[in-house]
This record gives C-alpha cells, structure tokens and sequence, in this order.
C-alpha cells in the first residue's frame, strides 16, 4: 500500500506540471473537435497528430496521444445523438437509442446523461488499471519466448472470432495481416523479404500509412458524397433542456455501473475493445429492462451503460499495452509506435523502468476527464455548430492532412503509395464486409510471433511441444481454442434456429 501512495505522488507529480496539465488539454481538446466530427476518428487524428509529439518528452507525448483517444469517443456521441451518424466506430451503439431521444426533443438530456457515463466509466476504467497493471506485470516478467507466442495466438483468435463480422472473414484477415508483417528485413539474415526492391521497406510496412490507408481513406469516401441538412441548431440546446428527471437517473445509475464492468474487462483483452463491449453493454441492457419495448424509442439506458462501457475500454486498453507489449487494438499499436519512437519498449518492464511514464499517464486520465466534462457541457453548442459545416469543405482539407502526416512521419514518398494502395484496399474491403482491424492486427503482431518462435525453436531445438508443455503457453492456447470451439457451436447453434424459423415459416 505503500508503493502504492509513492507511486501515484509521483504520477500527480508529473500529470500536475504545468507541461502535463497543457498537453493533456491539448489532446482531449482536439480528440474532442475529431469526435465530434462523422467518419474520421480516433485512428485518424493519433496518426496525423503524431509528428507533432517528437519534440516532447514521452511521457507528455503519450498524455497528449492518450487525451486525444478518449477525448474522442467522448465527442463521438455528439455527431450519434444529433445527426444518427456516429463519430466513431465505438459510437455507433449510440445511435440507436440517442436519435430518438434527439427527435423527441430530449437532445441536451441524451447528451448530458452521455457525458456523465462516459466520465463514470473512464475514472473507473483508471481505477481498474491502476489496480490491476502493476501485478500483470510483474507476472509478465516471468514469460519467456513461448508464453508470449501463445499470449499473441491469442489476441490474434479473439480478434478473428469476436469480430462484428464473419470469424472466417476474420481468420482471412488475421493470415493477410500475417503475410503483409513478412515485408521488411528478416531479424536473423537481415535480408530483405518481399520487398521487391523498395529498399524503404526495409523496416517492414509503415504502420501509420497502412491504419490511415486502410481506416481513414475508405470511411471518407464513403461519407464525403453526403449531403446532410442540419437538423439541429444550437440554441435548441439549453442548460434547462439537459437536467435529467429523476426517473432518467434512477434508470441510468445501475446501467453506467454494468456496462463500466463490461467495458473494464473487455478492454482490457487483446483483440476486442471498446465497440463489442458497447454492443454487449446494450445488448444487456435490453435483456434486463422491465420494458424492453422502449428500446429503439429512446431508452436513456441504451445510451448510458454502453458509453460508461466504451469509455472503460478506452482506459483498460492501456493494460496489454503497457504490461505485456501487445495492443489490444490498431490505436494500441500506434501508441505502442510512439512509444518505441520515444524510446521507450512496451512491456512488462515500462512499470519498473518508467515509472514517471505510466503513473503520469494514469493520473492525466483524471485530470482529462475532468477536463472533457467542462468541454461537453458547456461548450456543446460549440460542437452543436461544427457539425454544420458542409462536407464537401470539411474532407478535402482531411485527406490533404492525412498525406502530409503520413509523410512527416518518414520524409518518404512510398509512405504514400502505401497509403494510396491501402485506401484502395480498404475500399474493396469494406464493399466485400471485411473487417480491416484484425489485418492491421496481424501486421502489428506478426512479426513479434516470428521473432518469438523462432527464438523459442532455436533454445529447444526446434522442440515444438515447449508450447505445450510449458503451464502458461499451455492455458493461452487452451483459451484460444475454447474460443474457436465456443464460436463454431454459437454458429451452429444459429444456423439451427434459422433453420427451424424458415420451416415454421414455409408451414
């Protein structure tokens, strides 16, 4: 208990400076702004606002960054609740019972009621990480080259099989991924693979042109031929139209505490994140309701417990990334880039090694969500007024930034091919109903499995039931096969229920 009072004076020591209060303004306030905006996201703006942080200190930079992810999805509800389209993926729960509140008038009380769950969720997401980061990392210290092989097997099935999507889709995304992360320099020849004489390969794929490609540039083109009427305007949000009844907080007190539960543990899993715990957080809702036929209608449940759900995930999602070195999503792993841009390797040793860094980033979450509470409320008709700006202005001026971050990452020009193929990649993708997070997570931890088996087959002598028989690998790979098996008989299971609907239907 000790360790733990010194440990979080030193992390409000370093969030309290004066350069650490600014930085975390910083970063939510523009993570804020891009929420707020429809179809770029979180991804987006981490991966342009990245250069920017190469002159600060790590620790700093990754306040920023930070602030900037869950500043985020705290403004993404906005475009949700008052246009139906979500600012983030995450977000889109949202939309279903936020709109309606919208139309029925009850626009501010959605949007307040939002901010509230998400601030619940993130302190106790913070919490949850504060508590459970040091022991896993200490447990971490004792893994060798098998047990992380087996850890990244699997995140890697759990992004597969607990995609939205297909789990086959999903697999095929996860092997691409794969194949994609052999581009580059081999670790122990040094040779380069598969780079066809693009000696700029030689560090492997740019990660931050393949997630902007592959993110960014398909869900412009999909939104920038909409042309949408403004349907609300500032002024018919009131401090007055935002107080919540009394029935509103009875309804949504047990449901932000539920879904902070599910966001807490499901982000702090590799491979799920903040969207599927939103989904399931409503999904709960729905199914412990008294009245379940208020959903869809504008249930002030349905937007509380999966925005305090998301909202933990955000924060828990730190946990993989800093303890164990492996992101539990794509804007995990661009944080794990700009950590090992800093110079600093993410793992079980940051904790013990940099302690100022992880107990200063702990202690920013605070701060920041404190700070996105005054951003939300009283300055919603600020954001009320951004979502008017024409889209054919708005997204001309994103692409032209997302070429010049991709860019200034490394004064590269095939940084922008990649960015080009890529956008056309995720196009087709997306017409074809493939999911591109378990491709970028394949490409982020492929080439870590490699360096890990191959080590760990060179130590045994090519031995391959080390796997196996060490205790640890054993239960990672023992998880990740339940979860195969537990997904094919859910899919079985249905494909048996549609069956016997479409006889009952033809009867």
């Amino acid at each position: 208990m000790t360790d733990l009072f010194s440990h979080l004076a030193l992390g409000f020591s370093v969030a309290f400076s004066w350069q650490g209060i600014w930085w975390c303004f910083v970063g939510v306030t523009l993570g804020t702004f891009v929420g707020v905006l429809p179809g770029i996201g979180a991804l987006a703006a981490i991966a342009l606002l990245l250069p920017l942080t190469f002159g600060l200190e790590a620790t700093h930079a990754l306040i920023m960054l930070a602030g900037i992810y869950y500043g985020s999805n705290y403004g993404g509800s906005t475009a949700s609740i008052l246009l139906n389209l979500p600012g983030t993926p995450s977000s889109a729960v949202t939309c279903l019972e936020g709109y309606p509140m919208s139309q029925n008038g009850r626009a501010g009380v959605a949007l307040f009621i939002t901010a509230i769950a998400s601030f619940v969720g993130s302190i106790i997401g913070m919490i949850v990480m504060g508590v459970a980061s040091p022991p896993l990392a200490a447990l971490a210290m004792s893994f060798s080259g098998p047990d992380f092989f087996s850890l990244m097997v699997l995140g890697l099935v759990a992004a597969s099989m607990l995609t939205s999507g297909s789990p086959l889709r999903g697999v095929a995304m996860i092997g691409l991924g794969l194949i994609l992360g052999l581009v580059g320099r081999d670790l122990h020849s040094g040779l380069l693979r598969f780079s066809y004489g693009v000696d700029e390969l030689y560090e492997g794929l740019p990660l931050v042109a393949v997630a902007l490609g592959i993110f960014g540039l398909p869900e412009i083109i999909r939104n920038a031929g909409k042309i949408l009427p403004r349907r609300m305007k500032a002024r018919d949000i009131t401090f007055r139209s935002m107080i919540p009844t009394r029935d509103d907080w009875q309804k949504s007190r047990g449901a932000m505490l539920r879904g902070t539960g599910l966001g807490s543990f499901f982000g702090a899993l590799p491979g799920t994140g903040g969207l599927l715990a939103a989904f399931m957080s409503y999904a709960m809702e729905k199914r412990v309701a008294k009245e379940p036929g208020r959903f869809g209608k504008g249930a002030i449940e349905g937007i509380a417990g999966p925005e305090a759900a998301n909202n933990a995930a955000v924060q828990t999602a730190f946990i993989p990334t800093l303890t164990l070195g492996i992101p539990g999503d794509v804007i995990m792993a661009i944080m794990m880039g700009a950590m090992i841009i800093h110079g600093i390797q993410p793992g079980a040793a940051v904790i013990t090694s940099h302690p100022d860094l992880f107990w200063g980033l702990l202690v920013s979450f605070l701060i920041g969500n404190f700070l996105l509470l005054v951003l939300n409320i009283p300055l919603i008709g600020l954001w009320v007024r951004m979502l008017s700006i024409p889209y054919s202005v708005l997204y001309p001026f994103i692409v032209a930034f997302i070429c010049i971050g991709v860019y200034s990452v490394n004064s590269s020009v095939t940084d922008l091919y990649v960015l080009l193929f890529f956008g056309v990649l995720g196009v087709v993708m997306a017409y074809l109903r493939f999911e591109p997070a378990p491709l970028v997570l394949g490409l982020i931890l492929g080439p870590m499995m490699e360096e890990n088996l191959r080590r760990t087959l060179t130590l045994h002598r090519g031995d391959y039931t080390i796997f196996l028989t060490r205790p640890i690998s054993a239960v990672f790979l023992t998880v990740a096969l339940l979860i195969v098996v537990l997904t094919i008989w859910s899919a079985y299971r249905n494909r048996g229920k549609a069956d016997v609907a479409r006889e009952s239907a033809a009867e």
